[in-house]
């Protein structure tokens, strides 16, 4: 049976429209799909989102994608999330409460603050165009990556209210600075990726991710 190159996870919470023109941009055969087979048997895996994590984890779970993600993780299938779906990839959220998630990055899910700085208030969510960083101390860290040729401080397309913590540094791809705040706007664990902003909304510097992503899929064929 021939392999779908992209299976994007379609519960109900993603803008699947421009994640599936950036892969097919790309070359890439995409699916759309919420089941849990086509999941499994894809080549790649993206895991998109908007909205509530509560409620993105009790669609997932309701539409028993939970066990596939999981296995997906075990593997050596990439694997990126995307918003709300790199946020999901994590232990816990606190956001509108105590939710616990699907555990394959180590860390939580925490609100920004309210900030008030030099007279300017930096309001919650975050809408709008920011930059991200290699780690600083990191510069070379995109290298083989996802972010391999993006230029340090290329600007991003981010739409959020919580951000992730990792549990440990060596998960941070880049990071971000809103106010006071330097979060982690992309992770890197095994063969997971996952971006706190939207690339297929960020021009061209965010179509290098998919670029980057497309030639993962094609060398784990070699």
């Amino acid at each position: 049976m021939h392999k779908t190159d992209v299976a994007i996870i379609d519960y109900g919470l993603g803008n699947l429209y421009s994640i599936k023109h950036a892969c097919e941009y790309m070359g890439l055969s995409v699916e759309v799909t919420n089941d849990p087979a086509a999941v499994t048997r894809a080549k790649s895996v993206i895991l998109p989102g908007v909205g509530a994590f509560g409620d993105a984890m009790d669609a997932l779970k309701r539409l028993d994608l939970v066990s596939p993600l999981k296995d997906v993780a075990d593997s050596d299938i990439p694997l990126m999330g995307i918003c709300l779906g790199q946020q999901l990839l994590f232990s816990s959220s606190e956001e509108f409460g105590a939710h616990e998630g699907l555990g394959l990055i180590p860390g939580r899910v925490q609100y920004f603050p309210i900030q008030e700085i030099d007279g300017r208030t930096y309001k919650v969510p975050q809408v709008g165009w920011n930059t991200i960083h290699p780690p600083e101390d990191d510069p070379g860290r995109w290298a083989g990556t996802l972010l391999e040729g993006v230029s340090p401080g290329a600007d991003m397309y981010f739409v959020h209210s919580c951000h992730v913590v990792p549990d440990s540094d060596e998960v941070m791809l880049c990071t971000t600075t809103y106010g006071d705040v330097a979060f982690s706007s992309g992770s890197f664990y095994k063969n997971i990726t996952a971006f706190q902003f939207h690339p297929e909304r960020s021009g061209t510097e965010g179509l290098a991710v998919y670029a980057n992503f497309a030639k993962l899929i094609r060398s784990s064929e070699a």
